[in-house]
């Protein structure tokens, strides 16, 4: 598994609150199909003794890395505390830290990124939807009902975009190895050649389905880093340039980081790129056919 298992113990920081609270119910329900640990420990400041769910929530990390043997979070506090949430977690030795929260101020995400690399933790997002590993774990948000077990990897910037291709893919018969959004900021932890580093050296992963949008060169970047067979979608052909859509990176500026220009570089890279999401399971079962 690249980020995680069914041995995985998840922290929650922001468990007491009403988006913590409801999703630390729906990991641990997962965590329960699948036989995992999922939710083990919560943070809180000030809020130490109480419990959500059966989880125990504790005023600091430190605290409960006491207590639990916790090697993942997912961090679902205000956009202003965000950053030192991730610098806490890290200096506590949390080797996976998944930021759910979104409008987090660049310069903050910026430094809690560095902090977390330098001390060896690995940052998922902020402003994205997290990862699930079918039949193992969810750490995030992701609608476990769409997926299914298999040997295609996801890496998305987009999170509805995200559950529509799986959707699509488990319609299909196609089932999913791992599926992870990298979040839509224009900073951002893994990206997609970081991502498809670990799809690499992943058995179960066969083939990669990449879903990028209007923005950056993130996409073009990572489609030129792998050997594993890619089937690419690129959201916002129609989008205006200078004007940003919907996440603070997709803005096309300067001419730069279109949707169409991003599609002829992945071509030219012999990346077959999908019109829309219902061409992506035949594309993939093409894909297979000729590997």
């Amino acid at each position: 598994m690249i980020y995680g298992d069914k041995k995985t113990g998840i922290l929650v920081q922001g468990a007491t609150g009403k988006q913590g609270e409801f999703h630390i119910g729906l990991m641990n329900t997962y965590a329960r199909e699948v036989g995992g640990r999922g939710v083990i420990a919560g943070v809180t400041p000030g809020k130490g003794g109480q419990q959500v769910h059966g989880v125990p929530v504790y005023n600091t990390v430190k605290e409960a890395m006491r207590e639990h043997d916790v090697t993942a979070s997912v961090i679902f506090v205000p956009a202003g505390a965000a950053a030192d949430s991730i610098i806490e977690e890290a200096n506590g030795g949390i080797e996976t830290i998944v930021a759910i929260t979104e409008h987090i101020p660049v310069h903050d995400t910026m430094k809690a990124i560095a902090y977390a690399q330098a001390q060896g933790s690995v940052v998922i997002g902020p402003n994205c939807p997290g990862l699930l590993t079918p039949g193992e774990v969810k750490m995030g948000i992701m609608p476990s009902g769409l997926f299914s077990r298999g040997s295609v990897g996801v890496i998305s910037r987009s999170g509805t975009l995200t559950y529509e291709v799986v959707d699509e893919l488990t319609r299909a018969g196609i089932g999913q190895s791992t599926v992870i959004g990298i979040g839509g900021d224009p900073v951002i932890g893994q990206t997609f050649m970081d991502v498809l580093e670990r799809f690499e050296k992943d058995p179960q992963t066969k083939a990669v389905v990449l879903i990028g949008e209007v923005g950056g060169n993130l996409e073009e970047e990572g489609a030129k880093s792998t050997d594993l067979p890619i089937v690419a979608y690129i959201a916002g052909k129609s989008a205006p340039p200078d004007k940003r859509m919907g996440h603070a990176g997709a803005i096309v500026e300067g001419g730069e980081g279109d949707a169409r220009s991003k599609i002829a570089r992945l071509k030219k890279n012999g990346v077959p790129v999908a019109s829309r999401p219902s061409e992506i399971p035949e594309m993939v079962r093409a894909l297979f056919r000729t590997c």
